[in-house]
Order: structure tokens, then C-alpha cells, then sequence
């Protein structure tokens, strides 16, 4: 199917533009007489900081206000014809809060591109004149005729004015730009068929071969995460399921990581600018790349600093070659390492076995307790060779003849076989008996410092080779300035230049961009398969719509997001869906294009694997168990769980009486939340978070806060407010959800607070504390579930019988010391044979090689270490097969690290 023609049946289904909003500045709007701070900002500085991750906060000018007629209808308008996102942060003098800029200037959509557009751009600019002679022009071209120039904000019956002065005020009805002209341009461009967005409605099967070199970055990954990284390498599109706190955006980095070290373009693209700035800061966090922040966000001026200061200079190819000669050499030594360890594994394997081997198998072959065994397996082949012709048949013979003389018996090729394998277990336990059996602390702790400096060796010549001298050519040092001078522009002029830049020399440069869905489209240059590979985040909350001009930039995907979370919202109608298609010849294709219901995560799993990552990194147990149980069929396991935090009783339920919510607001659940949030506050707590599902108790709440905490105490203590739907992608160590229904409510705002998605996403954003405030009464359903969960105390983990009778033996001979003693405790997806002790001082113990093999067994080792285990390792050879040995040196270990 050509992709012009579903580009061109999008575009038709692309929404209208909404119609504008006249009024903007709501009742919190403060004036002011500098572009650089405000007085009397307190309020809206306190608002700010409930709503970090929405920047919801923006300074205003030229603000026209009074009364216009549309349809015959009056309208109160108060909209500024410029404005930009901004933070406020106290500057210690009486009450004054400093104007931080936070992201693009703004300004008013029919002016943009015009001559007053530019005018309009400078008006934040401290170096900018101050003439404002032209304002009244400006404000007639935008529809706003009359309207004289003041300093002084008018009354509401005052004639039309347009005020020369600073305002700053809460902005939520920011809209989206409209994107079906856009599509239509992309419909006209050559190319397509090779990219991400042709892969996605036409699944390619050209995949090359899955390269199974691990992941080349210096990020910790489980299993599910390294298989996704692999996955990613080769397919069209590759799909990333992943429930809440199971390292999606952990996993992303990864990828990107991995793609740019094997000399590819990443472009990094979100819904949100809050998701862009936390894929951005785990970049950063790591050594590696610099990542290109190159739309809205607040992270761009520190970019650009960093294209001032050097960046832009290439590393010379000795230094390149140092790091990564360093990195090999580190990412050998670990290797090495893995291998002692797995090989000492190895030898306890095979004395295990080796004590359970009946005596006759060697007693048949006694020529094998002292046979070169390797020269045994050998003849054995040949032996074995029914093919090749007499000369074949002649070598067969000889080996034949051979393996009798060495076995000292004839036998038949199994019972040989069976009995060389024996003979080798046999010489494992000698071997491990010489060394007075399996002892490994020295090289674990060899291991663990081995994969920092590996991980650090890793990114930091990732970051030299991504920055070599060789890659900032004199193209690419000409694109990179270009990109500096963009980065400055405002964004209609940052749009304008960045599309005038040589994008292959600039992505040579600088292969990593993080950005959001809409800074693609409005910045980047349209260029099919532009990039190598699009990320998407974020993509349940992705429409079709917004994912085309990021997929048509990039010849491979991999889409991450959950299906079982909050999606986008839309009032897409069936009759125009069917109408469209009709038109386009693609009534065929309404599985994929009703944009209505299909996400672009919903249409990637129809064109790619999918791996789901199921370990869960985030919260303790408790928290989890619901939702991992009700939304994810249990397949969600926390890594976490530990004897410190499995009994923990971490939802903590709030029972208040309420006949019915009055004004979208249960005041009852109001109060209870503030009064909660205060103990949480004098408790010392920080990190605390008050949600709900409905707009009007959310801003009841935000109220409340305001009013009750100064806004030192909000910013000390980290207290975040809003809904449910403006908290997705965020968590916090304490929330305080009020459901916001009573008994007597009517059925539809029932239905809306136990919607399975919201809900879900309710629940999943606290890492420690959860306390939920309702005024429901009795209930059925979802919600009358979770209340019974929360209601009963969690249970630690099922006693489990280990299978290994040695396990078993070490635990009783422990449990006659009066310690606690579990076995086979599981923590994610992986088993601990033994854990002595509770609480923080619980003692983890590894009894038995991991019955995948050594790679499985440093698999889990690490992964309990990063989860916050103590470990030691008690195998039957290191103890002579004595239990009581045993448990006297786990006592011992378990004790002194109790004592620490």
C-alpha cells in the first residue's frame, strides 16, 4: 500500500482546529512592571510547583482585554499575543519571585509568520525596545480592531485595550497544532516506502539476523530488557509492553545507546515534555552521548551551553582509540571474570551430579578414570559417522577399535557417552575437592567492581567515538554551528534554520535527539528516514495522527507504552471514519485507521514483536500486588520484595461520610487529603503527591494546599497535586488519592473513577505509601476489590519447600539456632535458596548452582545485588556436605552484618 495514500486518508481525519479561546488569565494572574520578576507571585509560584511536571505556568504580554461579538455572541477576552512557559523561584527580597524562562515563545496563531510575529518574539528580551507603537497594529491583524495601547490593565467595561505590560497567570488550554496540512505535505514526499511509518500499516519481514553481541552501553539491564535491546537492532518495528515501574524508559535509553554505538541516528520521541526530560536526564545520568534536547523544554539551555563550551569540538583519534581500547579491555576483564565464576559453577555442577552417579557406569569403562577424555569424545564422533564413503567407514573402524583400547571395554556409543560424562564429573569434584571446595566472595566482589568500571569504560568511549573528529568533519562542525543558532531562534525562526541544515553531517555529529512528538513536527526538517531509528514513549497516549511525522523520519521503530494505562482522548466519528475510507479506497484498512480507538502502540503490535517487561523495579509489594494481579494476570513480578518490605502494610485506607459530591467536589475527601497531606508534612515526609480522578476536586485540593502550606514548605517537602490523568508518567514516595465519589452519586461518576485504566494508573504511582480517602461506602466492582485488598494485610511471599535436599538440611540446621528461615523465597523472577534473618538485616544465601547454568546463576546475582540484597554463598563442597558447618558460617555472616 502506498504510504501517500494512507498519509493523505490521516490527514482527512484529522480533527478541526478547536476554536480559539479568548480568555487565558485566570483569577490567580499577577501583573507586572519587569520582564525578569514579579511581586506578589507567591500563589502562582506555590501552583507551579503542584504541577512540576505539566508547566502549566506562563508569562503574557501585550494582553488584549474586553469584549468581542462572535455569531452574535459575546465573549470576554483577555489573551496575550505573546507568551512563553516559565518557572518562579524566590529571589529573597520582600515577597519577589525571579521569571525563569521554561521553554518556546509563543505567539498568537494569526500572527505567526508574519511581520509583527518577529516584534512580538523580542518582546522577552531584556536588550529588546521598548517601543510599542506598532501594538495596536499587531492587535487589529489578529482580529482585535481598536484596541488601544495601555500600561493599565482596563475594567471589564472599559473599551478593548491591549496592555504593554508583563503578566504571568496559569494556561491550560495550550491546544495542539493543527497537523493535517502537514500530513499532506508528507504525502507528497519521495521515500517513504523505506521508513518506520510504511513498516507500521505494512509489516516488512526483512529483518536481518538478530546480532546476539550483548548490548554495547552503561546501563544495568535484566533479561527481558537485554532480549529488547537485541530485538531492536533488527526489526522494522519492535514493540515495548510494560507495566508501571517495570524500566520502560530504562529499557529506551538502552536501545538508543546501543543504536548509536553501532554508529546510528536515534530520534528519542514522547507525548509530553515531562517524559522527553526524564528519557534526557537518564541519558545524562549515564556516560555516553550527548542527547540533542532541540524542542520545548527546559534542558535546551543547558544543551546549548554545552555547544559553547567545547562540545563542538572533535577528540582526536588517539584519544578515541584510548577509550575504546580501555573499553574492550574492561569489557574483557569482565568477561574473564564471568568465566572463573562460571567455571567454578560448572565444577559444582558436576559434583553434584558425580555424587549421584551409580558406581557401575565408570566400573563398565574403567580405562576412563585416567583416558585423555577430550581424545575419547573425539574417537567417538568419528566412530559414530555413517557418511563419507570407505574411508569414512575405515577411520570409523579404527576409532572403533581405539575407544575400546582407552575405555577398556567395548560398550555401546550411549552407555560410553553417558559414562565419559561421568568420568568428567568425577575429575569436577576431585578438582573442586583440591581447592577445599566452591569458595567465590573474592570474585564476586571482582565482578561487581569489574561491570562499574566496565559500564563507566563503555559510556565514556561511546561519548568520544560519538564525538571524534572524524564524525565533526568540517560539515559537520558547519551543521553543528547551524544547530547552535537554531537552538537560539525562536521556534517559527528555530524551525526555519534547523531545516536548513545538512542533516546527514549533523546527525553524524550528534546521532542521539530527545524530543517531543510535536517538536518533531514543528522543527525538525521532513525528511523521510531522516534518522535511523524513532523511539516512541509514551505511545498508549499516542494518537496515529501525532506518530506519522515521527515514523516517517526514521527507517525503524520501536514503540513502548502500556495498553492497560490512560490512552489518548478522542471524539473521532464512525460515520466520517467510514466516510474517509470509503473515499481512499481503504475500507480495508479500518482495523488500523479508525484513529478513534487505535493508539500508536495499538497499531505497532500489529507490526512487530512485542516484549513485555514484566519485572517491577518501583514499588514495595504491597503496592504492586493489586494491580499486577487484576490488570497483568500476575505475570508482573516485584523485584523488590524483600523481608524488610514483604509484610509491609503500604495502602492505607481513609473511610469519610459524604451523601453525594456537590459540584464535581466530595468536600469531606478534600478535607481528609489536607489533613493527611499535613501529618505526612510534620511527619518530615518528602515526595508526597494528592491525586483524583475529577478536574473540580483536583483544583478543590490545589486550593486547599495553597492556602494551608507556604511555599517553601510545598518546594521543601516536594508536594505535587492534580489528577490522575496529569500524573501518569510521575510517581512520588507518598500519594494520597481521593476517589471523589459518593454513595449517592449518580452511576456515571462511578463508572468513571473505576474506569480499569485510570484506576490502574491511580494505584501504581506511590514507591512507598499509598493512602486512599474515600466516601464510597460500600462498593462492588473494581473499586469494591481494591478496597478489600487494601483492607486485608498483605502476605509475605508463600512458604516454598526448596528441592534440593541440601537447601533443606542447611535451613533446619539454621532453624535450630532460633533464626528465621525461609527457603526458595522469590524476589521478581528469580528465586533465593535461603534467606536467614528478617528485616533490613535479612540475609540472602545461594545454595545451589541456578538450575539454567552459570549464566543464569551471574544473571541473578546481579539482579538481587541491584535490588539491595546481602548475599553469600553456602554450597554443599565449600562445607564438606556438612549442614552444621554451614549454618555456623551463615550465623556468623548474618550476625556481623546485623552488627553493622
Amino acid at each position: 500500500m502506498p504510504a501517500a495514500r494512507l498519509l493523505n486518508a490521516l490527514a482527512d481525519l484529522a480533527p478541526a482546529a478547536k476554536p480559539p479561546t479568548y480568555d487565558h488569565l485566570g483569577a490567580m494572574a499577577v501583573w507586572g512592571t519587569a520582564l525578569d520578576a514579579v511581586t506578589g507571585g507567591a500563589e502562582l509560584a506555590s501552583y507551579d510547583e503542584l504541577h512540576r511536571d505539566e508547566r502549566l505556568l506562563r508569562q503574557g504580554w501585550g494582553v488584549v482585554m474586553g469584549r468581542i461579538e462572535i455569531d452574535g455572541k459575546p465573549h470576554k477576552v483577555r489573551l496575550p499575543l505573546v507568551s512563553r512557559p516559565v518557572r518562579l523561584t524566590a529571589d529573597g527580597r520582600g515577597g519577589r519571585q525571579r521569571i525563569v524562562p521554561a521553554g518556546d515563545t509563543t505567539v498568537h496563531a494569526a500572527l505567526a509568520g508574519g511581520e509583527y510575529a518577529p516584534l512580538l518574539e523580542a518582546v522577552f528580551d531584556p536588550e529588546a525596545d521598548p517601543a510599542t507603537a506598532w501594538l495596536a497594529e499587531a492587535a487589529a491583524a489578529a482580529g482585535f480592531a481598536g484596541a488601544a495601547v495601555t500600561e493599565k490593565a482596563p475594567r471589564d467595561k472599559d473599551p478593548m485595550a491591549v496592555v504593554a505590560r508583563p503578566v504571568v497567570y496559569i494556561d491550560r488550554d495550550a491546544a495542539p497544532t493543527p497537523i493535517a496540512a502537514g500530513l499532506r505535505d508528507w504525502a507528497a514526499k519521495p521515500g517513504l516506502e523505506h521508513t518506520a511509518f510504511a513498516a507500521m500499516y505494512d509489516p516488512r519481514t526483512d529483518a536481518a539476523p538478530e546480532a546476539d553481541t550483548p548490548p554495547r552501553c552503561a546501563l544495568p539491564l535484566s533479561r527481558e530488557q537485554t532480549a529488547a535491546v537485541v530485538q531492536s537492532r533488527t526489526q522494522p518495528v519492535t514493540v515495548i509492553a510494560g507495566a508501571p515501574g517495570c524500566g520502560k524508559s530504562h529499557t529506551l535509553a538502552a536501545i538508543a545507546l546501543d543504536a548509536v554505538a553501532a554508529g546510528e541516528s536515534v530520534l528519542l520521541a514522547t507525548q509530553s515534555v515531562h517524559a522527553a526530560d526524564v528519557l534526557a536526564a537518564l541519558l545524562e545520568r549515564h556516560p555516553g552521548p550527548v542527547p540533542v534536547h532541540f524542542g520545548d523544554t527546559e534542558r535546551r539551555d543547558r544543551f546549548q551551553l554545552r555547544l559553547g563550551s567545547g562540545t563542538v569540538k572533535g577528540h582526536k583519534a588517539g584519544a578515541v582509540d584510548k577509550h575504546r581500547r580501555a573499553a574492550d579491555d574492561a569489557t574483557a576483564y569482565t568477561d574473564r571474570v564471568e568465566t572463573e565464576i562460571a567455571t567454578w559453577l560448572d565444577l559444582e555442577d558436576k559434583r553434584r551430579r558425580a555424587r549421584d552417579l551409580p558406581d557401575f557406569l565408570l566400573n563398565d569403562f574403567p580405562g576412563l578414570r585416567d583416558a585423555d577424555l577430550d581424545e575419547v569424545e573425539r574417537h567417538l564422533r568419528l566412530a559414530e559417522r555413517e557418511d563419507g564413503g570407505w574411508w569414512a567407514r575405515l577411520r570409523a573402524r579404527r576409532s572403533t577399535r581405539r575407544l575400546a583400547r582407552l575405555a577398556g571395554a567395548d560398550g555401546n556409543p550411549v552407555a560410553l557417552r553417558r559414562a565419559v560424562e561421568a568420568a568428567r564429573d568425577q575429575r569436577g569434584m576431585a578438582l573442586l575437592a583440591s581447592n577445599g571446595g566452591l569458595h567465590l566472595e573474592s570474585l564476586w566482589r571482582a565482578l561487581e567492581q569489574a561491570d562499574t568500571d566496565a559500564a563507566a569504560a563503555v559510556g565514556t568511549a561511546l561519548r568520544y567515538e560519538a564525538e571524534s573528529d572524524e564524525r565533526r568533519s568540517g560539515r559537520s562542525r558547519r551543521a553543528l554551528a547551524g544547530l547552535a543558532t537554531g537552538l537560539r531562534a525562536a521556534r517559527t525562526g528555530r524551525r526555519a534554520l534547523l531545516a536548513g541544515l545538512d542533516a546527514d553531517a549533523l546527525l553524524k555529529a550528534m546521532p542521539l535527539w530527545v524530543g517531543t512528538v510535536g517538536d518533531v513536527e514543528d522543527l525538525l526538517p521532513a525528511v523521510p528516514g531522516m534518522f535511523d531509528l524513532v523511539i516512541l514513549d509514551e505511545a498508549s497516549h499516542i494518537n496515529q495522527l501525532r506518530a506519522a511525522p515521527a515514523l516517517a523520519r526514521a527507517r525503524r521503530a520501536v514503540v513502548a507504552g502500556d495498553p492497560r494505562q490512560l490512552r489518548f482522548v478522542s471524539f473521532a466519528s464512525e460515520d466520517r471514519l467510514t466516510e474517509v475510507l470509503g473515499r481512499h479506497g481503504l475500507t480495508d484498512r479500518a482495523p488500523q485507521l479508525d484513529t478513534g480507538r487505535v493508539s500508536a502502540y495499538d497499531l505497532a503490535t500489529g507490526a512487530g514483536p512485542v516484549v513485555e517487561l514484566t519485572e517491577h523495579h518501583r514499588s514495595v509489594p504491597h503496592l504492586i500486588g493489586f494491580s499486577a494481579a487484576r490488570f497483568y494476570d500476575g505475570r508482573v513480578k516485584p523485584v523488590t520484595t524483600h523481608p524488610r518490605n514483604h509484610e509491609a502494610d503500604a495502602i492505607h485506607l481513609h473511610r469519610v461520610e459524604a451523601a453525594a459530591s456537590g459540584k464535581g467536589v466530595v468536600k469531606s475527601e478534600v478535607d481528609a487529603s489536607l489533613e493527611l497531606l499535613a501529618e505526612r508534612v510534620e511527619a518530615g515526609d518528602r515526595g508526597i503527591a494528592v491525586i483524583t480522578p475529577f478536574r473540580a476536586q483536583a483544583e478543590a485540593i490545589e486550593a486547599g494546599i495553597v492556602r494551608r502550606f507556604d511555599l517553601d514548605a510545598i518546594r521543601r517537602h516536594g508536594i505535587r497535586a492534580g489528577t490522575v490523568h496529569a500524573f501518569q508518567g510521575s510517581e512520588a514516595d507518598t500519594v494520597i488519592a481521593a476517589l471523589g465519589v459518593a454513595a449517592a452519586d449518580p452511576a456515571g461518576r462511578r463508572r468513571f473513577a473505576a474506569g480499569a485504566n485510570l484506576f490502574n494508573v491511580m494505584i501504581t504511582r506511590a514507591r512507598h505509601r499509598l493512602h486512599v480517602v474515600t466516601a464510597i461506602g460500600d462498593a462492588d466492582g473494581l473499586i469494591g476489590a481494591f478496597l478489600t485488598y487494601a483492607d486485608s494485610p498483605p502476605r509475605s511471599p508463600e512458604r516454598a519447600r526448596h528441592p534440593d535436599a541440601w537447601t533443606r538440611e542447611t535451613a533446619d540446621a539454621l532453624a535450630h539456632s532460633g533464626v528465621k528461615v525461609r527457603t526458595a523465597y522469590p524476589v521478581g523472577h528469580w528465586s533465593v535458596d535461603l534467606v536467614v534473618g528478617d528485616g533490613e538485616d535479612a540475609l540472602g544465601v545461594i545454595t545451589a548452582v541456578h538450575p539454567e547454568g552459570p549464566a543464569a546463576h551471574l544473571a541473578r546475582h546481579r539482579a538481587l545485588r541491584r535490588a539491595g540484597w546481602r548475599l553469600a554463598d553456602a554450597f554443599p563442597s565449600t562445607y564438606g556436605d556438612d549442614p552444621s558447618r554451614a549454618a555456623v558460617a551463615l550465623l556468623t555472616d548474618f550476625k556481623a552484618g546485623s552488627a553493622r
